[in-house]
């Protein structure tokens, strides 16, 4: 069950998207679920995905929002900088923010 600011997914950024399957097919036996060429979705202990459409970057820890714009509210005023407003995407909406470490960190909800 997804819940508020909890873990939810892990984006790896950048890279040859049909490699990477590859590889973690090979070394880890990981199966995955295309979204066209440039994206694909795992779920293995934490779900996340490989995107090669972005430059290649450290992965993306995304959490969870049952009210986006509440969270967005809620990250603001702790003092995380947004560096992605909300935006759609095939199966939500998210947006993304720096940490005061400089971090980035996305949150997505369904809705």
């Amino acid at each position: 069950m997804r819940e508020d600011g909890k873990l939810d997914y892990l984006e790896f950024r950048g890279g040859d998207v049909a490699a990477l399957k590859a590889f973690y097919g090979a070394a880890f036996g990981w199966r995955f679920q295309d979204y066209g060429p440039t994206y694909a979705a795992f779920a293995e202990g934490l779900d996340g995905g490989f995107d090669g459409d972005t430059p290649p970057a450290p992965p993306l820890p995304v959490l969870f929002a049952g009210d986006l714009e509440a969270m967005l509210a809620r990250v603001t005023a702790a003092g995380g900088v947004i560096v992605q407003p909300i935006f759609s995407f095939p199966g939500g909406r998210r947006f993304h923010f720096r940490d005061p470490a400089g971090c980035e960190v996305a949150v997505w909800s369904e809705t």
